[in-house]
This record gives structure tokens, C-alpha cells and sequence, in this order.
């Protein structure tokens, strides 16, 4: 008996979780005869819907109707929880660890594999800001959205109860750095649910709160265009909110953001969604790279000059034939990635059976995006609209997008119920630390350890 043909799918975001749902449908006769076999490799048994991120701190959706279970909706594949460190693809080998390798302490394991997907999406961009790595708050999982969301409360409730001005500032003023889609949408949904919950402190306006924007270009979410962007930062002035324009962060240390035009905010929150960098594991696989650490791939989506290697997404640099311009690369964002991830799995089933590959071509439709409950903007096919009117169109395209019918009904149904019912005001930051009551009931109180008197 021959092995089956194995296919590594390196990532399960965007890129991995769809390349690997079309080849079960591709392959449906090879994984049933066991002439070939999927195999992901992911850090998370789920898929991370991001552009959904937003609405979750804002408690419009549940975390878990953000995600989308591996397991469930990629039930012919071979799932493993874990991190490929390497890739040796002269070999045809992936050096990876797992949560069993991990509890074994055996130490990485080597994967043999005959064709390679390689779509481990993109990290967060920081640069080497003093005070950053202390302060800064991400906004890139599910898990940081949650815990941005219960840390904006907790900040109200401590601003509520301290008797110190200077706290009660810091403590209700929150600074993003990032003018692109994350850093614009996850403000002006958060600003959203904090002027909502201010209602329901007797000490606190709405006014109180200081939320300011910092970009270092001269304009927001590009993706829109000039118009639309001069829109979103007008409709975000009108609410009181304080964008700078051509302003870089200098320093977060001792709770003061320092902003390169002078300014000092004390503030107990700084979140960072100033771009994303290529995964470091694209530099631990020898495989070509551009300029910017991304790995130079064909239209067919076939590495450069590299034979059974496959890249799409984040880390991939796709040429965009439908540009006109020679060397004009597709745009990393997730239109692209979900097209791309089609065409990716239907060329190596193609490969596999000998039959010509085809390139990847989309004309960019445009982009929405929105600045908090029934406020948007969007520029799709030429078309430019604000409002309420972009705001539907938003949640309309990223409701036909989210994966799986079971997901579409579960988040459309909270969205009914949140147009019903009153936001959810509750913050559970003690999630983050779940044994901690159990520890301290656990610790014997202080004076136990003495020797009992005779």
C-alpha cells in the first residue's frame, strides 16, 4: 500500500480554515479511499471571525459566535493543537510542537508532508516604544477584545469610587493608536457601549470620558478613500472624540501617553493596532521573502520557484494581475484572503491530479466600515456611502461572510435581540484569573503554620 498524499495547512485563520473546508470537498474521493490526507496545524482549535472583533467588545455579539469550532466544520481533517517552529522543505518535513509534546516534554516532533500551505496570518506590528510592552493592549483575538471590553468597565468603576481627581482621569482616558480599520472601528464601538454605561453611574458623564485616536499619517482608514476618511473623522470629532492627525506615541511609561506633538495623557489605557508584521515562522523556512518578510508567491499561489509549496493571505506577496501594474501585489486584508484560499485549494487538488492550475484575479470591490451603532462608512464598486445606509451594508456583507449557516443565524438572532433589549453592561475581568478566589480560599490563613501550644 502507498502513503497517502499528506497536505500541511499551516495556520487555521482565514487562509487555512478555508483552503482545508474546499479540499474536503475536492478531495472527497481521495480522503475516502485514503489516497490523500489534511492535515492543519493551528495555535487555536478555532477560526477567529476578526472583523467582528469590534461588536464583541462592545458586547453586540458573543465571544463564541466570533469563532468558529475547527473540529466541527473541518470534520475530514486531521486537526493538531500546536506551533510549527521550521519547515525544511527540502525534506518535505515541518518541525512543530503540541499541546501533547508539550506535557510529554520530548520536545518538537518532525511532520512529513507532500504538499505545503503555509497560512499563519500576521502578528501584531510594535515598534520599540518605552512603556509598551508593560501597558499596551492588543486588539487582535477574541481574547483581547473581551478583555479590552471588561477593562473599559473596570476603568468606570474605579473612576466611580476613587476620591483622587488625577486617578479618576487616567482612569477615564483612553488612548488607540492605529488609524486603520481595528484601531477606528474598536474605539468608536467601545465609545458606543462606554457613553451607553455611563447611565448607569450616578458620577459619570458621558463628557467625562476622553477618548483619543493617534495616526501618524495624515488620514484614517485609507481603505475607504480621502472622502469617506475625512467623514469618519469628522463623525468621530462630533462625538467628542479627540483624533490627532500626523501624531506618532512616544512613550507610555508610568501610565502618561506621551504623543510626539508634546501632549501627556495620563491614561490606564493604550491600545496599539498600529498594523501587523508577516508570522515569524515565514524567516524559519527558507523559502523566498520579499522586502517586507512575506513569502513571493506565483498568481497561481505557488511559491516562487518552489516546487508542492503554497502560501495565501497575510504571508503571502500575491501579484495583483487585475491591477495593470507589473509588480503591484494584492492587498493583505481578508477580501482577498477568502478568494484567494478557493483558488489556492482548487490548484492543488488540480496538482495532485495532473490538470492545469489557474491564477488568482479579483478586482478590489471596495471597503465598509463602521463607527459604532448605526454610523458607517463605505466605498464598494465606486459607490460612497455614510450613515446608516453603510452601516447596514457593513453588517450585511460581514453577515454573508462569517462561516457556517449555524454562525449567520446566531449572530443575526443577537443583533435582533440587541435592537429589543438593552446593552449588557457587565464586566467579567476575573475570567482572566479563574482560580484566583480558589488560591486564596485555599491558602491557610496566617497563623496556621504555628505550632500548637502544649
Amino acid at each position: 500500500m502507498t502513503e497517502p498524499a499528506r497536505i500541511l495547512v499551516v495556520g487555521g485563520g482565514y487562509v487555512g480554515m478555508y483552503t482545508a473546508l474546499r479540499l474536503q470537498r475536492q478531495l472527497r474521493a481521495e480522503l475516502r479511499s485514503g489516497a490523500a490526507e489534511i492535515v492543519v496545524v493551528t495555535p487555536e482549535p478555532y477560526m477567529t471571525y476578526q472583523p467582528f472583533l469590534p461588536e464583541a467588545a462592545a458586547g453586540s455579539i458573543s465571544p463564541r459566535h466570533v469563532v468558529v469550532p475547527l473540529r466541527r466544520v473541518l470534520d475530514r481533517c486531521r486537526i493538531l493543537i500546536g506551533e510549527v517552529l521550521s519547515v525544511d522543505h527540502a525534506k518535505r518535513a515541518a518541525t512543530l510542537s503540541t499541546l501533547a509534546t508539550d506535557e510529554e516534554g520530548t520536545g518538537p516532533v518532525e511532520l512529513a508532508y507532500d504538499e505545503l500551505v503555509l497560512a499563519p496570518g500576521s502578528v501584531s506590528r510594535t515598534l520599540p516604544v518605552p512603556g509598551l510592552a508593560e501597558h499596551g493592549i492588543g486588539f487582535k483575538t477574541v481574547e483581547e477584545a473581551i478583555g479590552l471590553r471588561n477593562h473599559v468597565i473596570e476603568q468606570m468603576d474605579i473612576a466611580s469610587s476613587t476620591r483622587d481627581p488625577a486617578i479618576r482621569d487616567a482612569a477615564l482616558t483612553f488612548v488607540f493608536v492605529g488609524g486603520g480599520y481595528a484601531g477606528v472601528e474598536a474605539l468608536a464601538e467601545l465609545e458606543d457601549m462606554a457613553r451607553y454605561t455611563a447611565r448607569y453611574y450616578h458620577n459619570i458623564k458621558p463628557g467625562d470620558l476622553r477618548w483619543v485616536l493617534v495616526e501618524a499619517s495624515d488620514r484614517i482608514l485609507p481603505e475607504v478613500g480621502e472622502t469617506m476618511g475625512r467623514y469618519a473623522v469628522r463623525e468621530l470629532r462630533g462625538r467628542n472624540v479627540d483624533v490627532r492627525l500626523g501624531t506618532r506615541l512616544d512613550s507610555c511609561e508610568d501610565r502618561t501617553a506621551v504623543l510626539s506633538d508634546g501632549t501627556r495623557l495620563p491614561t490606564r489605557t493604550v491600545v496599539w493596532t498600529a498594523g501587523v508584521r508577516p508570522a515569524p515562522l515565514l524567516a524559519a523556512t527558507g523559502l523566498p521573502l520579499n522586502e517586507r518578510g512575506r513569502i513571493r508567491c506565483t498568481a497561481r499561489l505557488s511559491v516562487e520557484g518552489v516546487d508542492h509549496a503554497w502560501a495565501a493571505g497575510d504571508a503571502a506577496a500575491v501579484p495583483d494581475v487585475t491591477s495593470g501594474e507589473p509588480g503591484r501585489e494584492c492587498a493583505p486584508n481578508a477580501q482577498h484572503a477568502v478568494r484567494q484560499a478557493r483558488v489556492l485549494a482548487d490548484n492543488i487538488a488540480a496538482s495532485l491530479r495532473g490538470q492545469p492550475l489557474e491564477e488568482y484575479a479579483h478586482a478590489y470591490a471596495g471597503s465598509v466600515a463602521s463607527l459604532g451603532l448605526h454610523k458607517g462608512v463605505a466605498h464598494v464598486y465606486g459607490r460612497k456611502l455614510k450613515g446608516y445606509p453603510a452601516w447596514l451594508m457593513h453588517r450585511a456583507y460581514h453577515l454573508s461572510r462569517v462561516p457556517t449557516f449555524n454562525r449567520k443565524a446566531r449572530v443575526l438572532a443577537e443583533w435582533t435581540l440587541s435592537g429589543l433589549f438593552k446593552r449588557e453592561i457587565v464586566s467579567l475581568g476575573s475570567l482572566e484569573h479563574p482560580r484566583a478566589e480558589f488560591e486564596l480560599a485555599a491558602s491557610p490563613p496566617p497563623g496556621d503554620d504555628d505550632e500548637p501550644s502544649s
